[in-house]
């Protein structure tokens, strides 16, 4: 597109024509970068094109147009929202909480049509967000309004103008027009690492925290002034109209790839099944997947493919009967918030535990969930007898989000942080800058049996029949309190003790034989050193290949690794240079323990030997634990957070913020078959 300079630009015509093609290009180069994830300009070239075009709208702004990049800042302040009448009624769907329900839908689909003939489907994942119609005319954004109750929602016009996945005026699909009028329906949502940040930021001036992205999308899609709006990280997925009848379309699927080529963005994880039986599986599938997803998700919606077939199906009062939304168990719940334990982990940190009066949350009963640690205890302002919203992070790990202030009633105590270490009362010490209080007793019987689960279980030596019940056993009956204990037991000593038996005790001696020459990297990470996990390890053992040389090694000496700071050499040196450490491996070596040497990086000669790789989004073809793996056999890295160091970021399927935090730094991305490639396989 040509390039016009702002100098060259003469009297007010000019100014026209020039400002028609910035907002073309920055339109079309905001669509790549929100939308398709895939741009072509540069950052600085985006903002020097941006400016050019707020110099020359400042210049003449009798030119600025509704579809101006310019307008997504917000506007003025409103007093309050103005109502909107829908013209089709926004409708709510029935539920289904199962394969079962889902089968009973269609049963009643094949008995409303009076045939049993088979029946396709479309589904999508459920945003957990704030439905919302947009309305189109002539290509350009004119209207934006809530759900509301279905007939009537709030003109939210200016504030869905700040959201970038929404064009401002649509694009022309080829050998395509665009429709006179469209009402576009779609859902507004926060991605889940936005929305940590969002409440972080809001925590630390002191705002009351959102509950859920729901309600972080909802707050922020309701605020009277737009600038406001403007500052939240809102993003958007489209999923329908109002009114199908004027459009190229003739089924779901390729409605939604039409208004892919319109220019909304469509979630990727839309689904044709061919029958229900397809659709439950998908439920499934879409269940196990949703922890890994970068966004919140309650479910997901099914729809009968066939416009045909929905014209027939009609709708009831309030809902369609060609759609349903399949839910997930729910994720939170409230309940009262009944004591605070501390547990002590293996590295002394102080964990604050809320005892919670039993409720259930996603199928599973809850009584106990984090708290993380006292900075996060204060920021939420929590206090004994609160009734509490909690819920279960990903599906798995219960936490408490906030207090339900309201319900208050005066009787509510303070928590209290200990001063003395729950275990061993030794006096707790606070680093500064660092949010965990910790006990410095290294003898603290606690840190002693976390650091033997951890070293026997699956982060660590991975020792069959050594679990957590198994090791909190054998120390309480003075079987094992440290390390080498572990490879001085013998069946005899397992064989006896209440859930063992004669077989069950070979069977953890053979593992515990297996385990006496472990690689470097699977005996680094065993040890459980502070700041040193699977990754550091497998970065020491390629850069020092010995156990002796990681040893007597100094901060610089690990200062000079790619991806090793201040706090992870600091912390090496200090462990290996304690006294009670080097009695520990000396131990080892003594009861028959060989640690593997390694080839040193700069000898390998792997393929791999100067890449470092970063992964994002859910890989299809290969676990991540295999494409690490690969990686280290040829000599690679594998990075855990995003920097300069990393050579290639690998995208999966649904990426996180860590796409967009490497696009920022220039950084090159491959896809997964690209990966593939690299790998040889």
């Amino acid at each position: 597109m040509a390039q016009l300079s702002l100098l060259n630009i003469s009297g007010k015509d000019g100014a026209r024509q020039r400002l028609q093609a910035l907002r073309q290009e920055l339109n079309l180069h905001a669509h790549r970068y929100y939308v398709l994830d895939d741009p072509i300009l540069a950052d600085a070239e985006y903002d020097r094109l941006f400016q050019e075009l707020v110099a020359l709208e400042r210049q003449y702004p009798e030119l600025i147009t509704p579809d101006s990049p310019s307008q997504r800042v917000g506007g003025a302040p409103l007093a309050q929202f103005a109502t909107v009448p829908h013209a089709v009624p926004m409708l709510s769907l029935e539920n289904a909480f199962g394969g079962d329900d889902l089968v009973d839908f269609e049963e009643r689909l094949f008995r409303f049509l009076q045939s049993r003939e088979p029946i396709a489907y479309v589904t999508e994942p459920k945003l957990d967000g704030l439905a919302v119609e947009l309305v189109y005319e002539d290509g350009l954004f004119t209207l934006g309004s809530t759900r509301g109750d279905g007939l009537v929602g709030e003109d939210i016009s200016n504030n869905l103008k700040t959201i970038p996945t929404i064009p401002l005026r649509l694009l022309a699909p080829h050998g395509e027009t665009i429709p006179k009028r469209i009402e576009v329906r779609g859902e507004v949502f926060i991605g889940l690492a936005d929305f940590k940040k969002l409440n972080e930021e809001r925590g630390k001036v002191g705002e009351p925290l959102f509950a859920n992205p729901r309600n972080g999308a909802a707050g922020s899609l309701r605020q009277l002034d737009p600038k406001i709006t403007a500052t939240r990280p809102l993003d958007f997925f489209v999923y329908g109209v109002s009114d199908t009848t004027a459009l190229p379309c003739t089924t779901q699927h390729e409605l939604l790839q039409y208004l892919g080529r319109l220019g909304f963005k469509v979630n990727p994880l839309v689904h044709i099944c061919r029958s229900i039986a397809e659709v439950v599986s998908q439920f499934a599938l879409l269940r196990e997947k949703r922890p890994t997803l970068p966004y919140d998700i309650d479910g997901m919606v099914v729809k009968v493919n066939d416009f045909a077939l929905q014209e027939r199906l009609g709708a009831k009062a309030r809902s369609p009967r060609w759609a349903i939304a399949a839910k997930f168990p729910a994720s939170q719940a409230t309940t009262r918030l009944l004591a605070v334990e501390f547990g002590v982990g293996r590295t002394g940190a102080i964990t604050p535990v809320a005892i919670l009066e039993p409720v259930k949350i996603g199928g599973v009963t809850v009584s106990r969930a984090t708290l993380h640690n006292e900075d996060e205890l204060r920021r939420k302002g929590l206090m004994l007898g609160d009734t509490v919203l909690v819920q279960r992070a990903g599906d798995v790990i219960p936490e408490v989000v906030k207090p339900v202030i309201e319900n208050r009633t005066g009787q509510e105590q303070p928590v209290i942080m200990p001063t003395t270490c729950p275990e061993c009362g030794f006096a707790l010490v606070r680093i500064e800058q660092e949010a965990i209080t910790r006990c410095p007793n290294p003898d603290c019987p606690a840190q002693r049996v976390r650091g033997l689960i951890h070293f026997a279980g699956k982060s660590g030596m991975d020792i069959e029949g050594l679990g957590k019940k198994a090791v909190e056993q054998l120390v309480g009956q003075g079987l094992i309190q440290d390390i080498p204990d572990i490879y001085q037991l013998e069946a005899g000593d397992l064989a006896g003790l209440d859930g063992w038996g004669e077989k069950s005790a070979e069977n953890a001696v053979r593992a515990i034989e297996a385990s006496r020459t472990p690689t470097l990297a699977k005996f680094l990470a065993a040890l459980g050193i502070r700041h040193v996990g699977e990754v550091t390890a497998q970065l020491l053992a390629r850069n020092f290949a010995s156990l002796a040389r990681i040893s007597q090694a100094g901060e610089a000496d690990f200062l000079h690794i790619e991806g090793i700071g201040a706090q992870m050499a600091a912390s090496l040196v200090e462990h290996f240079r304690d006294p009670a450490v080097r009695e520990m491996l000396a131990r080892l070596e003594d009861l028959g323990v060989r640690v593997q040497e390694e080839q040193p990086a700069a000898e390998s000669g792997g393929t791999l030997a100067d890449s470092v790789f970063l992964f994002t989004g859910a890989l299809a073809r290969l676990s991540r634990h295999e494409a690490k793996a690969r990686i280290k056999e040829l000599g690679g890295q594998v990075a855990s957070g995003i920097s300069r160091k990393v050579t290639h970021v690998v995208l999966g399927e649904s990426p996180g913020s860590k796409l967009t935090k490497a696009r920022d730094l220039g950084l090159t991305v491959i896809t997964e078959d690209e990966f593939l490639r690299l790998i040889g396989r």
